[in-house]
């Protein structure tokens, strides 16, 4: 094969078409989603851990008070990529979000890249969320006097002997049979627990604010305005669980109309809350008293209001599995569509006969997040989740422009304004906010990348269904 070849083949797109009809019977999903249940999701993957566990640990560890400041930063790039999934999701309402935003206007071997990323990037965001509940669930085991050995209290204890989170590894086995039984339990299961963790967080905002000592917030930038950006690239996972969610386009009653919506519905509902949230847990505690795995237990415990802080304690661990569910829902989804495109096995695209919904992906990610989630500490797992997400980020952007300027004609529900305006604010922020990262992070990300660009060019490129003109025509450039 020629070079002229082998490019033609990396950079051929698949069509902005609707495919459902072309889809098998055995591979295709069940819409079941309105708009307040994609919102629910949407919300249910971005409130969480950033609240619960994370806005703790970046404010213990790295920004202090200053951590407002740091999801700010995080809001502000997370809306200029928002805001090109909405654009992405009113033209193209297909399972796999970025992969096949990528697919469509950037080529096969990109769609392949982002797609392989997000594989890893979910399944860690479901771990360090299920880390976060584990640290709750170990804070409520204390108040009523049981201790569990360090063995078990793996990367979120305190002990120097731990080896496995054996509750963190459970709660993600038990989200995949959640997952497993079908969308629109999940629809349902989402909605109402996302109203208990919303509620949650307001009663946590409505008491927190009348306990703010004013004398917590000096110095402000304990750790330099540096650790800011810092800090905003750690907590960068706790605002894009609109992106997870868009995975579910297949499933929702009238995508190009409700994704767009939900999408940005979600991500201001959610940021209203971070903020707010933030401001009152760092005015209630000096930040380095502030627990890293559970924050607003032990800050409300702190002023006095222990039944409080137990049922903080207790909500944590419910708001916190709609994160893990909608991380986990995304991920099977994304692989989903990468299966059925022939870019890895089929096998793995086979739906269940009468919930149809993708079960065998389901447990291989329960499984797969059970092992992340049992052995590596939280802000690791958060690391390696964000710079892949901060990838999709900057695939997405780029693709949203190339299509306004190679596809101007192409029917779009929504259109981003201040084009290229905004998505080139995305791109920047991403790109200074990857840079953040720790070398390490860099290391284990392109190695994933190394495996997955062997594993393209071994198997994927020669069975795509572009490459054996399946239902999946080819579309030139």
């Amino acid at each position: 094969m020629s070079l002229a070849e082998l490019r033609g083949q990396i950079l051929r797109r698949k069509p902005i078409t609707d495919l459902d009809d072309d889809t098998p019977a055995d591979e295709r999903l069940s819409r079941h989603l309105g708009l307040w249940q994609l919102t629910a999701i949407g919300v249910g993957g971005i409130i969480g851990a950033g609240i619960f566990s994370l806005a703790g640990s970046v404010a213990n560890k790295t920004a202090g008070p200053a951590v407002l400041i740091s999801f700010l930063i995080a809001g502000v790039a997370s809306a200029c990529a928002a805001l090109c999934y909405a654009e992405f999701a009113g033209m193209v309402p297909k399972a796999g979000s970025a992969y096949t935003y990528g697919y469509v206007s950037l080529g096969e071997l990109a769609g392949w890249f982002i797609g392989w990323d997000l594989l890893l990037e979910y399944v860690a965001v479901a771990a360090v969320v299920a880390i976060g509940v584990s640290g709750y669930f170990n804070f409520l085991l204390d108040q009523i006097g049981i201790t569990l050995p360090d063995w078990m209290l793996g990367a979120s204890g305190t002990g120097d002997g731990h080896v496995v989170d054996v509750f963190a590894m459970l709660f993600c086995l038990g989200t995949a049979w959640v997952l497993s039984r079908g969308i629109r339990s999940v629809g349902r299961f989402e909605t109402v627990f996302v109203l208990i963790k919303v509620a949650l967080v307001l009663l946590i905002i409505g008491l927190g604010v009348f306990q703010i000592d004013s004398a917590n917030y000096s110095p402000y930038f304990p750790y330099g305005t540096g650790a800011v950006w810092t800090g905003a690239a750690t907590v960068f996972f706790a605002v894009f669980g609109y992106d997870a969610m868009s995975t579910a386009a297949e499933e929702s009653t009238e995508a190009k109309k409700q994704l767009p919506k939900a999408i940005l519905y979600s991500l201001a509902i959610a940021m209203v809350l971070y903020v707010a949230a933030t401001l009152v847990l760092t005015g209630m505690q000096k930040y380095t008293e502030i627990s890293p795995t559970s924050g607003f237990s032990t800050a409300f415990k702190s002023v006095g209001m222990p039944g409080i802080a137990n049922v903080i304690a207790v909500g944590a661990i419910v708001g916190i599995i709609t994160v893990v569910l909608t991380f986990m829902l995304g991920v099977t989804r994304v692989w989903y569509a990468m299966s059925r495109d022939g870019l890895l096995p089929e096998w793995f695209a086979k739906t269940h006969p009468t919930r149809k919904v993708p079960t065998r992906v389901t447990w291989i990610v329960g499984f797969g997040s059970a092992i992340l989630a049992g052995v590596l500490p939280i802000n690791t797992v958060a690391e390696l989740t964000n710079i892949g997400i901060l990838m999709a980020f900057i695939v997405v952007s780029v693709s949203v422009i190339v299509l306004r300027y190679t596809r101007p004609d192409e029917p779009r529900e929504f259109r981003l304004p201040l084009m290229p305006v905004v998505p080139i604010i995305g791109i920047g922020f991403s790109v200074y906010l990857i840079w953040s990262l720790p070398w390490e992070t860099w290391v284990r990300f392109a190695g994933w990348l190394v495996i997955g660009l062997v594993i393209y060019f071994g198997y994927s490129r020669m069975h795509s269904r572009l490459e054996r003109g399946g239902p999946v025509a080819l579309e030139q450039s």
